[in-house]
């Protein structure tokens, strides 16, 4: 039988009284919280090496597959397509039918889509289905991706006490980025040649396999025998549609909704087009892709120190604004240096600190839609806000395209045939980033309803701790 480790978590700085150990509430935590969350950082982490894996080899691609670089690019678009449409059914899952189904269908989904595309690398000669079989391995990928993606949220919520909760989202939030930054390395390290595009895709499949293993062997149950905190025990306590109408009427979680969604449309739109934005001024696709691993690797690691921070002091709202603002920032510095040739130091220093900055807020504002809209479930709050980025990501990039502008002459750039002037669409980024953060800045403030419940929840056992007859 496996043993708990007990937590105290101390109520009594909000019920002050003589006798300290009298004010605390108990719950108990289980060491198997740190291996379910081990199982997601490695499903997100290998989602996301599936999802970018044919984009840093685009040509190899093409070639063995024997088709348009188009054709390529949809082997990556068709996640985005795929995640709208189906982001509504998984809040609902995640909600209704729990932790565990969600994440072993997500695996199984993933590890299927991984050996279907290997099965694609197999030569036949009379009929032409390797590109259909990639393509369809990649949508059952797609179709995986928002089953991990919106269980961070809930896994925090219901395996985590309420001074891990906001670490545990950011660890597994950012094994996502963790894994893009992964594809980007180990996919041309592997593919020098388009005869190499079978062995990269068994490196991928391998994984996909291990993990699928571990999920279904190793998840047992979507909680935890006994709750880690209050929130945990009345987690999901609203009905799935009832909670959509609450939703509807919340004015901070709707303000929360589209100016976070506007960001992650930001940073959507800044790590699809920074090839095509640098190589205009002669940076070459290397140090593109320098500046793309600087971004997320400094995200990473703000996000895990602005984790820690939150966790200890729970104040989200003050943490986001202050590094939204100083994203923002870092955004109008970017629409500058990214203009000017021969700045390799200050494009990558702002890169980095556009990262650092902007990454970090990602686990944080999903924790606060939770806060500030709670007792609606974890997945429904945190999903819409992922359901958000991804229509503005759709929209801004289409934006952004067109406002491009074909050069006649451009002696710099190393960007092929076809040069695109990026000024005014860097400008327009830099101006969208810009105005959602003072609408956020100026708007937002809510509650923290969630914490606020599990101090009413101390309070009241505490009373009838002390009420209750001794015999």
């Amino acid at each position: 039988m496996e043993n708990p480790e007990d937590i105290r978590t101390g109520y009594s700085a909000v019920f002050p009284g003589p006798n300290t150990e009298e004010k605390r509430l108990f719950f108990r935590v289980y060491r198997r919280r740190w291996f379910v969350l081990l199982v997601l950082c490695l499903l997100n982490c290998s989602n996301a090496t599936i999802w970018l894996t044919f984009a840093p080899v685009a040509n190899q691609s093409a070639q063995y597959l024997k088709v348009g670089l188009d054709e390529i690019n949809w082997l990556s678009l068709v996640f985005m397509v795929v995640a709208i449409p189906l982001s509504f059914g998984t809040t609902w899952m995640l909600d209704t039918l729990g932790l565990r189904i969600t994440l072993i269908l997500g695996s199984w989904l993933n590890m299927l889509g991984a050996l279907l595309r290997f099965l694609g690398t197999l030569r036949v000669e009379s009929v032409k289905i390797q590109y259909p079989l990639v393509m369809g391995g990649q949508t059952l990928g797609a179709l995986a991706q928002p089953l991990i993606i919106f269980a961070p949220t809930k896994l925090a919520a219901l395996w985590f006490p309420d001074h891990q909760r906001a670490t545990a989202n950011t660890i597994a939030s950012m094994s996502n980025p963790l894994g893009i930054l992964l594809a980007n390395i180990i996919s041309p390290v592997m593919v020098e040649t388009s005869a190499q595009i079978p062995n990269l895709l068994l490196a991928y499949m391998v994984p996909a396999c291990i993990i699928c293993l571990l999920a279904t062997l190793g998840i047992r149950s979507s909680t935890p025998p006994t709750p880690p905190s209050a929130g945990a025990e009345s987690s999901s306590s609203e009905p799935f549609v009832q909670g959509l109408k609450l939703l509807l009427i919340n004015r901070p979680y709707l303000i929360l909704l589209l100016c976070f969604g506007s960001g992650i449309a930001i940073f959507t739109c800044f790590s699809t087009l920074l090839d095509q934005i640098l190589c205009v001024q002669g940076y070459t696709n290397d140090f593109a892709g320098l500046c793309g691993a600087l971004f997320i690797v400094f995200g990473i690691v703000g996000a895990g120190a602005l984790g820690l921070y939150v966790d200890k002091t729970k104040k989200f709202i003050e943490a986001l604004k202050i590094n939204l603002s100083l994203s923002s920032l870092a955004c109008i510095a970017f629409s500058v240096v990214s203009l000017m040739p021969q700045q390799k130091v200050a494009v990558a220093s702002v890169c980095s600190v556009f990262g650092l900055l902007g990454f970090s807020i990602y686990p944080v504002a999903m924790e606060l839609s939770v806060e500030c809209s709670y007792p609606v479930g974890e997945a429904t709050s945190a999903g819409f806000i992922f359901i958000s980025g991804q229509v503005q990501s759709v929209v801004y990039i289409i934006v952004l395209q067109t406002l491009t502008k074909r050069l006649a002459d451009s002696p710099l750039s190393t960007c092929g045939d076809a040069v695109l002037s990026w000024r005014v669409p860097v400008m327009v980024m830099a101006g969208l980033c810009t105005f959602f953060t003072c609408c956020f800045l100026l708007f937002f403030n809510t509650r923290y309803r969630r914490l606020e419940a599990e101090e009413r929840a101390a309070h009241n056992r505490r009373n009838d701790s002390t009420t209750s007859p001794r015999w």
